[in-house]
């Protein structure tokens, strides 16, 4: 008797009918997956695949990648500008001639009645990096606004802060090659599994190879902790408090590497003594860590022969986010585990081309990692450019979290939002709501008409998707990899690149500054105004970018001609003795005074607030929330509660109920699950007006990134669980 598929009929994969691929890189995470899409004989966009020869994903995508090809006939899509007077009266389509000329009317009169910097302008991290390259030109260099930043401040700003404050610049210092290398691994708030899947079975391939004991440091049991040799389910907000005891261990018991400190770095002293205060027993009280495993997991990691930190939004959505990220380098450091095969510090980076606007947005400074305090920096960029360096402001803007209150103060009257949807992504939702209703022009451009923050705008300007337009992303890993055009932009859209320039014009119709019209003209710029920097890609140009399959950098032009090819994996910064960007190629050891100023439960709200992603997502589901595939598995909101919990609440599984803090209420549906603690939540945050309808949004003093994991709320059930369950599936109704 045969059992099991052998009497069941045989699966069937259906027949693409494939008749020629396009090599492009996924537009999602940070992962940075080489993709491959299909199209038939008749042109039509019908397959994505993995590319094997490519050292990030080795042929492997997750189930976003697989139905990427979906996105260019996604419902609602934008088909041409619209514009209106006054928001609530209906748009108006009008064509892009009237469209930019009227915003560049607008951005004048606002700046020329409040001042250059009451206009701002918000960007991303999912458009391309010559794009990235062409608003910061434009925006520091012809509007003149010094309010521009990212939506990577919500993801990314942390780590970005931690770096430049250890090593004295931004960039990821390690590679995913590290796993194969490394002896031990400490994972902080980052769920591989459903954050980043593909650099998870790095991990697993790594593990499968060679075991090494994985330790996750998270509130929340997620399918990265299920799978660790140890699970530390730390309470939220604390992750400083558990580096300074596991720094108090190591310095107690002598298992730093004196002679790496001693090369390499200052501030021993004073680290030593702000540590000495955080015994074990000390810090149990207040991470809730048991103390003797505080004291295994150190010696662990201090006598590992090479030992590396991950992290993702566990530690950088919160009020410690930027301390957080530099515990983790003051650990490495100790132990002498930068610059070396699996010895690393390496951030798991949120969106896909989160890392290019840090390198070349100029969002924080000038591009190239320059920053606008150094007059060198704007005298040289000023000269590139064709700009009058005093035109260029002495120090950073305000980020984007200081942005919103601007506007709701009257200092900031315009806003022009790129690829960013904050009425969804930006905490405490009711606020964001009355604080673009004051704005007197607020842009969006975007993919998508449907996208929330819209109905709040004046001026809609419809841009081209992911693979409709070309030029390059840099992922977590400093591997820059190309995207190549897929099919032609949709009738009526225009890709970033053309939009930027055509704004360009309206400021310089004389052409002083120059805007390269091509994509691989404009990567030649930013290859020419990185020679000598951390991150000179002096060697690279387009299509050896393709060829390699994507290159880490640094590769120089000097490597280029002297016949070195790019590695396929590997490279890392801070190799050599004292390479480390402070003046005196030393990196910083950084006491960390640990500030408790986290809204606590409490008897009114007796729940620990936890957000996070889902495997099936990704950010507000302006994309993933109109394929069917992504969209069924989590088609609605929901929130984790633990059984024990529910049961003295009289909620059972499935139930509809509402969720409310201090800032306003969600009605979610409830799962029952042992994968949170009797007094935590979890509720994912991709939904609309939902999860950030309840987050506090306290932010960390250096990054200025918002906690959006350190929040009270209570969890009550629904009478009417119909109509509940009706509200819940209308919650995407614009």
């Amino acid at each position: 008797m045969l059992f099991g598929r052998h009497t069941k009929n045989p699966i069937a994969i259906a027949d693409k009918e494939v008749a020629n691929w396009t090599y492009t890189t996924c537009g999602y995470c940070s992962t940075g997956c080489a993709i491959e899409v299909g199209k038939n004989s008749d042109g039509k966009v019908v397959a994505s695949r993995g590319v094997g020869g490519a050292d990030v994903n080795r042929g492997k995508l997750c189930l976003k990648g697989m139905f990427e090809h979906e996105l260019f006939d996604a419902q609602g899509r934008g088909n041409e500008p619209l514009l209106r007077r006054h928001i609530g009266e209906p748009f108006v389509p009008t064509n892009w001639d009237h469209a930019l000329d009227h915003m560049a009317s607008e951005i004048r009169r606002i700046q020329g009645e409040y001042g250059r910097d009451a206009f701002a302008v918000v960007s991303t991290g999912q458009i391309l990096t010559e794009e990235f390259y062409t608003l910061g030109k434009l925006t520091r260099g012809q509007i003149g606004t010094n309010n521009y930043d990212g939506n990577t401040t919500l993801c990314m700003a942390s780590a970005v802060s931690g770096y430049k404050r250890s090593f004295g610049s931004d960039g990821p210092p390690g590679c995913y090659a590290d796993f194969e290398h490394t002896h031990c691994l400490l994972a902080w708030g980052s769920n591989l599994p459903e954050q980043h899947p593909i650099i998870y079975w790095r991990l697993k391939e790594a593990l499968e190879k060679r075991k090494f004991p994985l330790i996750v440091i998270d509130p929340r049991v997620t399918m990265l902790a299920q799978f660790a040799d140890i699970h530390l389910p730390i309470r939220p907000g604390t992750d400083v408090v558990l580096q300074n005891a596991l720094m108090h261990v190591i310095l107690a018991e002598g298992l730093e590497n004196t002679d790496y400190i001693a090369a390499n770095t200052t501030g021993i002293d004073d680290l030593r003594a702000e540590v000495a205060n955080w015994d074990p027993t000390t810090a149990a009280k207040i991470c809730g860590i048991d103390e003797d495993r505080i004291r295994h997991v150190a010696r662990l990691y201090a006598k590992a022969p090479a030992a590396m930190h991950i992290w993702c939004m566990g530690i950088n959505q919160s009020t410690h986010g930027s301390d957080g990220v530099v515990g983790m380098n003051n650990l490495a450091l100790l132990t002498g585990n930068i610059g070396k095969p699996g010895g690393t510090a390496l951030s798991i980076t949120g969106q896909c081309n989160a890392m290019g606007t840090r390198e070349w947005s100029s969002c924080s400074g000038l591009p190239g990692y320059r920053a606008l305090e150094n007059p060198e920096h704007r005298a040289e960029i000023g000269k590139f450019w064709n700009v009058d360096p005093e035109f260029f402001p002495k120090k950073r803007g305000l980020f984007q979290t200081d942005i919103f209150p601007a506007i709701e103060t009257g200092q900031i009257k315009g806003l022009w939002l790129v690829a960013t949807n904050p009425l969804t992504s930006m905490p405490n939702t009711p606020r964001i709501r009355k604080t673009l209703e004051k704005l007197e022009f607020l842009v969006v451009q975007d993919s998508y008409q449907d996208m929330e923050s819209n109905q709040y705008a004046h001026l809609y300007l419809p841009a081209a998707v992911w693979a409709e337009k070309e030029g390059t992303f840099t992922n977590t890993e400093r591997r820059i990899n190309l995207v190549r055009q897929v099919t032609a932009p949709r009738a009526g859209c225009k890709a970033d690149l053309d939009i930027f320039n055509a704004v360009a014009r309206r400021f310089d119709p004389e052409g002083r500054v120059r805007f390269p019209e091509r994509p691989a003209q404009v990567f030649e710029e930013m290859t020419q105004l990185s020679k000598g920097r951390l991150l000179d890609i002096s060697g690279m140009d387009h299509d050896l970018i393709e060829d390699s399959r994507g290159i880490q950098w640094p590769y120089t032009e000097k490597d280029r001609a002297n016949g070195k090819s790019p590695p396929p994996g590997g490279v890392r910064l801070y190799t050599e003795p004292c390479s480390f960007q402070y003046p005196d190629g030393r990196a910083k050891l950084i006491p960390l005074p640990f500030v408790d100023n986290n809204e606590r439960p409490d008897a009114q709200f007796p729940f620990w607030l936890n957000t996070g992603r889902l495997v099936e997502h990704f950010h507000t589901r302006t994309r993933t929330g109109k394929v069917g595939n992504n969209n069924k598995f989590s088609p609605i909101p929901f929130v984790e509660i633990n059984p024990d919990a529910a049961a003295e609440l009289g909620i059972r599984h499935q139930d509809y109920v509402r969720c409310v803090s201090r800032r306003g209420d969600a009605v979610v549906m409830a799962m029952l699950t042992q994968r949170v603690p009797r007094d935590m939540v979890f509720v994912p945050f991709h939904f609309f007006d939902c999860v950030n309808r309840l987050t506090l949004g306290l932010l960390d003093p250096h990054s200025r990134q918002p906690a959006f994991k350190q929040a009270a709320v209570s969890v009550e059930r629904i009478a009417d669980q119909a109509g509940a369950a009706r509200m819940n599936r209308g919650l995407r109704t614009y």
